[in-house]
C-alpha cells in the first residue's frame, strides 16, 4: 500500500481528496516505524513535527525539577501527539514522548502543514476541528483532576482509553490520575467489590 493510500484511508478518511492532493500529502508526511521503550522526543530538544498514530501507544510525560515524571497524556490510535507549546510556539520541548508499544506513526512539520494548508484549504478546517476537540478534552482533564475523586478520574480513564490498561504500567496510569500506585490498587479494588 502506497504511502498516499496509507493517508487517506487511515488519518484523511474523511475528507474527499483528489489524486493529487492526496500525492501532495504522501510527500509532506513521513511514516516511522518505533520500537517499544524508543524516545520520540526528548525535553530540550526543538519540536518541528507533529504526529498522528496508525498503530501502538506513546506516553507523553513530563519530568520535574525533584525528578519525578508526570505522566499528561496517552496516545492511542487515531490520535496526534507532540510537545505543542513548543510545536506552536518553537521553543524547546518541556515533555518527553516514549513508545510504550511498538507504533506506526505519520509525522509532518509545521512548515509542511503550514504550506499544505495554502494548497489544500480544506486541509486547516479539518485540524482546526481536530485541534478543538483536543483543546476540549485538555481542559474537560484538568477539570476533572481539580473537582472529581480519585475513584472518578480512573473511571474516566478508563473510557477515554479503552483496552489500554494490560498495555501500560501501573505506575504510568497513576502518574496520569496523579495518583500513587497503592491508590490505583485499591480503587480497581473497590471496584470490583461494587
Amino acid at each position: 500500500m502506497s504511502i498516499a493510500t496509507e493517508l487517506v484511508e487511515i488519518i484523511f478518511k474523511d475528507l474527499t481528496l483528489t489524486f493529487k492532493e492526496k500525492q501532495l500529502l504522501a510527500q509532506n508526511f513521513k511514516k516511522l516505524n518505533l520500537p517499544k521503550h524508543s524516545l520520540l522526543l526528548e525535553a530540550g530538544q526543538q519540536v518541528y513535527d507533529q504526529y498522528f498514530v496508525a498503530d501502538g501507544c506513546l506516553r507523553t510525560y513530563y519530568i520535574d525539577p525533584d525528578g519525578k515524571e508526570h505522566t499528561v497524556q496517552f496516545a492511542i490510535e487515531d490520535w496526534w501527539i507532540s510537545d505543542y507549546t513548543a510545536f506552536f510556539s518553537s521553543s524547546n520541548a518541556v515533555m518527553n514522548i516514549e513508545c510504550i508499544q511498538d507504533a506506526t506513526l505519520f509525522k509532518i512539520s509545521k512548515k509542511d502543514m503550514e504550506l499544505l494548508y495554502l494548497k489544500i484549504p480544506k486541509l486547516e478546517s479539518f485540524f482546526r476541528k481536530k485541534m478543538e476537540r483536543a483543546f476540549a478534552s485538555f481542559q474537560k482533564r484538568i477539570i476533572s483532576n481539580l473537582a472529581q475523586s480519585a475513584s472518578e478520574r480512573y473511571l474516566n480513564f478508563v473510557n477515554s482509553y479503552p483496552n489500554i490498561e494490560q498495555n501500560v504500567k501501573n505506575y504510568h496510569i497513576a502518574s496520569y490520575l496523579g495518583i500513587t500506585t497503592q491508590s490505583l490498587s485499591r480503587i480497581r479494588k473497590d471496584l470490583v467489590k461494587a
